[in-house]
């Protein structure tokens, strides 16, 4: 079998954005994850029975840091000789696909599911965009997860739009809609798990999944789920958060972090491996991110049936659609979330109105199968174009050499 290798910076983007994938791939192709974090990727290599590879990688910027990590996947590359190498995720992009290319890797391969120069500024925003460049440069194909990301990466012209193609709809993966079923917990499982939380049958809870870091709108959300229940002190509201804090990437406000921690009304469950329990509890979807590629957790909410309130922002808005599944609020703004918030807990009618179309829009667009299915085409696509270039060098070749041989013999 051709030898595929996956690389992301950190494990979690292995189990979190590819997921089933990788063992789909592995029975087509001889699949080698290279990521971070030794032990974590043992586990998501163990899960789904793939070859891995460790190598220390930072997603900050680590310039020191970044030429080992760069010179220890080039000697990986090299010795393993892979047809094929996929990276996901900024760092592991800059690194794979610099690495790839001088070690004479054939296909290669980026998937962009976030610029995160987007909300940088200054200095940090141009070493971002020299990085970006960088790694388009040196990948065969660039491939957006969504429509609207390959748009913004035309605009800022890293790539030729010609070597950008969004596979399927959008998505990297795109969604098991019978793992991510309401069906798969029960009523009596539900209540129980309300209770433990200290979440009465009678509360609307707004949930969100996630990092917990002012990129994903926490300040925001925290600060208009506060103002909602100040105002309207008779509301049974709940705002339930899944995800752990990233200190040091992208800290909180520290007045945020208080009322996370102090809010009566506020539960923090930190990350959890299986996020479909706390979706299954709630009533709706509050996710005020800044900037996303493709978020798998408006995926994953619209498929358990949950109404979606979400920033009007790519990848968000080619999930949702404005009153159909859902509900768009502008960036950084906590007053319109807070509306929006009260909207739906008010307004039944709506709230039932926009539940109803949340899975079967899922499901008409973004099926799972599909996806991997396109993405295999595609490496079977590229594996093909590269047997075509090398017979036609191999002719050439040998044109070459019988032209050589005719002027010899005619002289």
């Amino acid at each position: 079998m051709k030898k595929l290798v996956r690389i992301t910076t950190v494990p979690v983007s292995l189990d979190k954005l590819l997921g089933n994938q990788l063992d789909f791939m592995n029975r087509h192709y001889d699949v080698t994850t290279v990521s971070s974090d030794r032990a974590a990727l043992s586990k998501v290599a163990e899960k789904y029975g793939i070859n891995h590879h460790h190598i220390e990688m930072t997603r900050q910027i680590t310039p020191l840091k970044d030429l080992k990590s760069l010179w220890k996947v080039y000697r990986f590359l090299k010795k393993h000789k892979p047809e094929i190498v996929h990276t996901h995720t900024p760092k592991a992009g800059l690194i794979g696909m610099s690495a790839a290319f001088f070690a004479g890797v054939p296909i290669r391969m980026h998937t962009v599911a976030g610029l995160p120069l987007m909300e940088a500024s200054g200095i940090k925003r141009q070493v971002l965009k020299m990085a970006e460049r960088t790694t388009y440069s040196f990948a065969n194909g660039v491939y957006p997860n969504s429509f609207n990301m390959a748009k913004i990466i035309s605009s800022y012209g890293f790539c030729k739009d010609t070597k950008m193609k969004v596979l399927g709809n959008g998505s990297s993966n795109g969604i098991d809609l019978d793992h991510f079923s309401p069906s798969f917990i029960t009523s009596i499982q539900k209540s129980a798990l309300r209770a433990s939380l200290g979440i009465s049958e009678d509360d609307f809870v707004f949930v969100f999944v996630g990092r917990l870091v002012k990129d994903k709108g926490i300040n925001e959300l925290v600060k208009a789920f506060t103002s909602l229940s100040q105002h309207h002190p008779k509301m049974s509201v709940k705002l339930l958060l899944v995800g752990d804090y990233e200190e040091k990437l992208d800290p909180l406000h520290p007045e945020t972090i208080k009322e996370i921690n102090h809010h009566p009304h506020i539960i923090n469950v930190g990350f959890q491996d299986d996020v479909r329990p706390y979706f299954a509890i709630s009533n709706a979807l509050a996710f005020p991110s800044y900037r996303e590629g493709f978020p798998n957790v408006v995926l994953q909410a619209a498929a358990m049936e949950l109404p979606c309130i979400v920033t009007d922002i790519n990848g968000c808005n080619e999930i949702i659609t404005d009153h159909h599944n859902g509900l768009f609020v502008p960036l950084k703004n906590s007053q319109k979330l807070e509306d929006a918030m009260l909207r739906l807990y008010e307004n039944r009618e709506l709230y039932h109105s926009l539940k109803i179309n949340t899975r079967q829009s899922i499901e008409e667009r973004f099926i799972q199968n599909y996806l991997w299915l396109e993405m295999q085409k595609e490496y079977n696509h590229q594996l093909s174009n590269r047997q075509k270039k090398e017979k036609y060098k191999e002719k050439t070749y040998r044109t070459r050499v019988l032209e050589k041989a005719f002027s010899f013999f005619s002289l």
